[in-house]
């Protein structure tokens, strides 16, 4: 089955994509500290919600979205709406386009947030908003009451305060908002199927482009970046200072709560799991650290020419919804063959992908 490069929504999977995994909030769930167990079960209880509904959009439809008249073409058009700690979305409107910063920090971090994904990816793609045609980005603040979670529901992205005992608030790390935005790149490109290897891509590209839009932010070259999804979201309770490391997966975190990152960096560490839709958060970890490895490899900016090869992969047909890790590889070979020729970057992402085990050829 070959990839959707059309956007047309009723050939969309039913995805619902969040930034902590769902095997961290059962752990969480399973505490004897009511502090810990209390906010996992009702982010599990909102999160299984949320995920019912996405599919009920999915087979009804979901409202079209639309910039509205007059808004300048490759200009963003952002709303930031607060729930004032309630579950119904949008919430009331608190920014829009072109309005001032307020005195709420998490409010200006998401519209800052949704402008940085904005910029690099018409700035360094060419691509106009998530779905290519100046999509409005808008955003949630301030959901339900120590939810510990952030996530895109095939409409807007939506933002937890975070419990304060574990996770802080999800507007810090810019990369958290980055990685949910790019999930709706993913849908309306390549629509990966949400479980096991096309799922952990779907991940995965989540990662790299969220990482890249934090590293653009920041004005990092691959080799001052620190590759960590997630930075700044673990409370001061935690041992670890991420959710996931492209750079070294398996190290973000290892905590008397939280357990291990179980995250493995080659092929010979894949986890077969039903856990995770088979192992979609945990997986991703290997094409993760191939993007590293290549972006690593050929320095400077990671979007000039890593970025490119793995954005010209998503976008340009050939992805298959249900493509492998060897798939993928193979295309990105492709990709690079076909930009850069028989260079140096053909070389560095066919090393890439040797040194975590998937093949090429």
């Amino acid at each position: 089955m070959t990839a959707n490069p059309t956007g047309n929504p009723e050939r969309f999977e039913p995805v619902f994509c969040t930034i902590v995994p769902p095997f961290v909030l059962d752990t969480l769930a399973q505490s004897q500290d009511p502090a810990l167990a209390g906010p996992a079960r009702r982010t599990l209880q909102r999160d299984a919600f949320e995920r019912t509904q996405r599919r009920l959009t999915t087979v009804i439809g979901a409202p079209s979205v639309l910039a509205p008249r007059g808004t300048p073409a490759g200009k963003p058009h952002r709303t930031v709406h607060d729930a004032e700690h309630r579950t119904d979305l949008p919430g009331r409107k608190v920014r829009g386009e072109g309005d001032a910063a307020g005195s709420d920090a998490t409010v200006n971090r998401a519209y800052a947030g949704l402008g940085a994904t904005f910029e690099l990816f018409l700035t360094h793609f060419e691509r106009n908003s998530i779905d290519g045609s100046g999509l409005p980005l808008n955003a949630t603040v301030h959901y339900d009451r120590d939810y510990g979670n952030a996530f895109w529901n095939g409409e807007q992205m939506v933002f937890g305060d975070g419990d304060k005992e574990i996770f802080l608030d999800f507007t810090i790390p810019v990369d958290v908002i980055g990685h949910e935005l790019t999930h709706g790149v993913v849908q309306y490109t390549a629509n990966l199927t949400y479980f096991g290897q096309p799922g952990a891509l779907n991940e995965s590209m989540a990662d790299v482009f969220g990482s890249l839009i934090k590293q653009y932010t920041l004005g990092q070259t691959a080799t001052e970046a620190d590759w960590l999804i997630g930075a700044g979201l673990l409370a001061e309770r935690v041992t670890g200072t991420a959710l996931r490391s492209m750079k070294a997966p398996g190290t973000a975190y290892d905590d008397d709560v939280l357990g291990k990152d179980p995250q493995p960096a080659t092929m010979d560490d894949y986890v077969r799991t039903g856990r995770d839709n088979g192992g979609v958060h945990i997986n991703s970890g290997i094409p993760n650290h191939a993007f590293y490895l290549l972006a690593e490899s050929l320095g400077g900016h990671a979007w000039e020419r890593a970025g490119q090869i793995w954005y010209a992969v998503l976008t340009g047909g050939e992805l298959a919804v249900d493509a492998s890790f060897a798939d993928f590889a193979k295309l990105t070979v492709a990709a690079a063959r076909a930009r850069y020729g028989d260079g140096e970057e053909l070389k560095a992402v066919q090393d890439a992908w040797a040194r975590v085990k998937v093949p090429t050829s």
